[in-house]
């Protein structure tokens, strides 16, 4: 046994480990969480199965990921615990016999030659690829590391899913057009979406901004999200035949608005699983008692909260380019 396949038997060990203490404990004192906020909370490490209403097993959550071409976990991208639940699940699905392609919203499309290229280079490491993937500025590579080794390690794939902050201005001033001749159509922009839709994902940037944003900015901000939703579901249909796991925000793998209505639009028969990593709040005791937008996952893993000042206090739009 080589040595690259004995640190993959152990990471793929340590990842169940890591996952069955996380979703088994659920008090401060059990549980090796590294958010502090609410870590009693009754919720902290329950998985709930939204369809059933029901919360259901680690295993079971496992079991059923296995079965899903897709697999979307929606983070809240500054709670270190949501990553490392990322992790368990990769892990825990290559344990079972999966080799997915790690799919990531932290990437742009066009730097996926070069992730490629340092993925495949002797002694890669994860910063090596976050670095010749140019990780965004804001993204934590610590929390993204233990992702990065265990696709490394295993031979699978890491692949770029989000649109360019340029290429995103382009779509804000320019339309869907901006992506080039057709490509619009073939991602299922225009066919999927309706004045509904459309009304809540304005709702849900105008709060994401703290209800900063001007009115005249507000189409472009919307056809920006929509373009990264379409564009990251078509990366994904393009690797679902080895299966998938999606690492994206929240936001992006809810099904009414994001990824998953993309790919439903254009391949009906590609199962996709959408679990919405949530932090706890303290005046919720009940998973029946979050908003009604969590339905739109098919299950939810509660968390305790990441410590953070209000990201409202001093928020002021970017200036315009």
């Amino acid at each position: 046994m080589n040595l690259r396949m004995k640190q993959s038997i152990g990471s793929w060990g340590n990842a169940l480990l890591l996952a069955a203490a996380l979703a088994g404990c659920t008090s401060a004192g059990e549980a090796p969480w590294r958010t502090t906020q609410l870590r009693d909370h009754p919720l902290v490490g329950r998985i709930w199965d939204v369809s059933a209403a029901r919360e259901i097993p680690r295993d079971e959550l496992v079991a059923r990921l296995t079965r899903a071409r897709i697999v979307l976990l929606g983070e809240t991208h500054d709670n270190e615990d949501h990553h490392r639940l990322q992790a368990a699940i990769h892990g825990a699905l290559t344990a079972q016999g999966k080799r997915p392609a790690l799919v990531m919203e932290q990437f742009d499309l066009e730097h996926q030659p070069a992730i490629d290229a340092a993925s495949g280079a002797p002694g890669a490491t994860a910063r090596s690829v976050a670095a010749a993937g140019r990780m965004r500025e804001g993204w934590n590579i610590d929390f993204y590391a233990p992702l990065l080794v265990q696709a490394l390690e295993t031979g699978t794939p890491v692949v770029a899913a989000n649109l360019s902050r340029d290429a995103a201005r382009s779509v804000m001033r320019e339309g869907f057009a901006s992506l080039g001749p057709g490509r619009a159509q073939a991602v299922a922009l225009e066919q999927t979406w309706d004045a509904g839709r459309e009304a809540r994902l304005r709702r849900d940037i105008v709060e994401g901004h703290c209800g900063q944003v001007p009115d005249d900015l507000l189409p472009g901000l919307v056809a920006a999200q929509r373009a990264r939703d379409a564009l990251m579901a078509d990366v994904m249909l393009a690797h679902a035949g080895r299966c998938v796991v999606g690492i994206v925000g929240r936001g992006h793998a809810r099904r009414d608005l994001g990824v998953p209505r993309y790919i439903a639009q254009r391949d009906a028969q590609t199962t996709v699983a959408a679990v919405g990593m949530v932090e706890v709040d303290s005046e919720r005791l009940r998973a029946e008692d979050y908003p009604s937008d969590l339905a739109q996952f098919d299950y939810l893993w509660f968390t305790p909260r990441a410590q953070r000042k209000d990201p409202c206090a001093g928020f002021a739009m970017p200036a315009r380019r």
